[in-house]
């Protein structure tokens, strides 16, 4: 048995075409990187706070509450902030005291310290915040460092 060749040659068959079995990812693409720019863009506006550069933790994580810690963050220069509300460190007794006034004596206090500020201006802080009537006070590390062994 002898096989012929079609007028096409090579044993094709002429004005067919074979089947394309691609999927065409060009739309799912597309659709990817729109969604990546769009966190990009609103991941950094999603963090809110006092921009600080935190030290590095050597202690384990807190337990989260469902309400949210009162915070007290200190820049590098010393500014002092309640929540993103700058304070004198004059006023910082004061404003404290009238907050555990209304009922919040009880609450967590965050302190956010940068590393570069000297610690007895952290001491300092810390000792107003005690003043101010607030005594479950926590300092805040940066979570993206991982914590050396404790020994």
């Amino acid at each position: 048995m002898a096989m012929q060749i079609g007028p096409g040659g090579r044993g094709g068959k002429r004005g067919r075409s074979a089947l394309a079995a691609e999927i065409n990812v060009t739309p799912f693409v597309d659709v990817m990187l729109v969604l990546l720019i769009v966190f990009m863009i609103t991941a950094p506006l999603l963090q809110k706070g006092v921009d600080l550069n935190l030290p590095d933790p050597n202690a384990k994580k807190l337990e989260v509450t469902q309400e949210t810690p009162l915070t007290i963050s200190i820049q590098a220069d010393g500014k002092v902030f309640i929540q993103e509300t700058e304070t004198a460190r004059a006023e910082l007794t004061q404003k404290l005291i009238a907050i555990a006034g209304e009922g919040y004596e009880e609450r967590k206090i965050h302190v956010r310290a940068d590393k570069a500020l000297p610690s007895g201006s952290l001491t300092e802080v810390l000792a107003l915040v005690q003043t101010g009537g607030f005594n479950k006070v926590a300092l805040v590390t940066d979570p993206r460092v991982k914590p050396t062994d404790v020994r």
